[in-house]
């Protein structure tokens, strides 16, 4: 559909508007691999089964603190030699668990006891926000409003007002109607932890996160009189 032009009788004002705020997190990841390392195929396979199941019994103990918990690799291998040369004498094997809490009290108590395990390394967290939040709407909300703003002071600069809104978009769409959600950029605060003992709560401090959303809107003026 074809845009209207701008004529003497209809002028038009073309806008960028920018919503942005900072909110708490609403979720927190954190990655878990745990290991297992012997001489005896079998035996690295029956520990690394006993210990990957005791830390998704501990993780599991959190109830509905823990909103997802999803396995993302297993591997059981020979151990070669750093230089490649000679049979394998070890066998390693690892799994890699991936778990997102929705209460970071649980959380701070969580990760000393998952640590503090033999052959286990915790990584995180990282803070994030849910794909549907409602900040992201929140954001939009700032972004029309700010353009709607600044094309009301240029017309009022000009001694007139705004008629009607012709186009609203997302600044920085690939194509016409794309959408891009207002994002955040969350620093990770990585570690890993081994045998601290007494597995003590962790004061964690969740890092804001900030979102962003930009829209164009095209307005049409009535006439000034210049």
């Amino acid at each position: 559909m074809s845009q209207p032009h701008p004529t003497p009788q209809a002028p038009q004002v073309t806008v960028r508007g920018e919503g942005r705020l900072e909110v708490e997190p609403e979720l927190a990841r954190i990655a878990v691999a745990v290991t297992a390392r012997g001489a005896d195929r079998a035996g690295v396979l029956a520990d690394l089964t006993r210990r990957n199941a005791e830390v998704l019994d501990l993780i599991r103990a959190r109830g509905a603190a823990v909103s997802k918990l999803e396995t993302g690799g297993l591997s059981v291998a020979p151990e070669r030699p750093r230089r490649g040369k000679g049979e394998a004498r070890l066998h390693r094997g690892h799994v890699r668990i991936t778990v997102e809490l929705t209460d970071f009290t649980a959380l701070g108590e969580l990760v000393p006891e998952l640590a503090d395990r033999e052959e286990t390394e915790v990584n995180g967290p990282w803070w994030e926000l849910w794909p549907d939040s409602r900040a992201y709407a929140e954001a939009r909300r700032l972004a029309v409003t700010e353009a709607v703003r600044r094309a009301r002071a240029y017309a009022e600069a000009l001694g007139t007002s705004l008629g009607s809104l012709l186009e609203l978009s997302d600044a920085g769409a690939a194509e016409a109607g794309a959408y891009r959600r207002g994002g955040f950029s969350p620093v990770s605060a990585a570690y890993a932890v081994e045998g601290i003992g007494g597995a003590p709560s962790l004061d964690l401090a969740p890092q804001r996160q900030e979102v962003t959303a930009e829209v164009v809107a095209r307005f049409t003026m009535l006439p000034p009189a210049l």
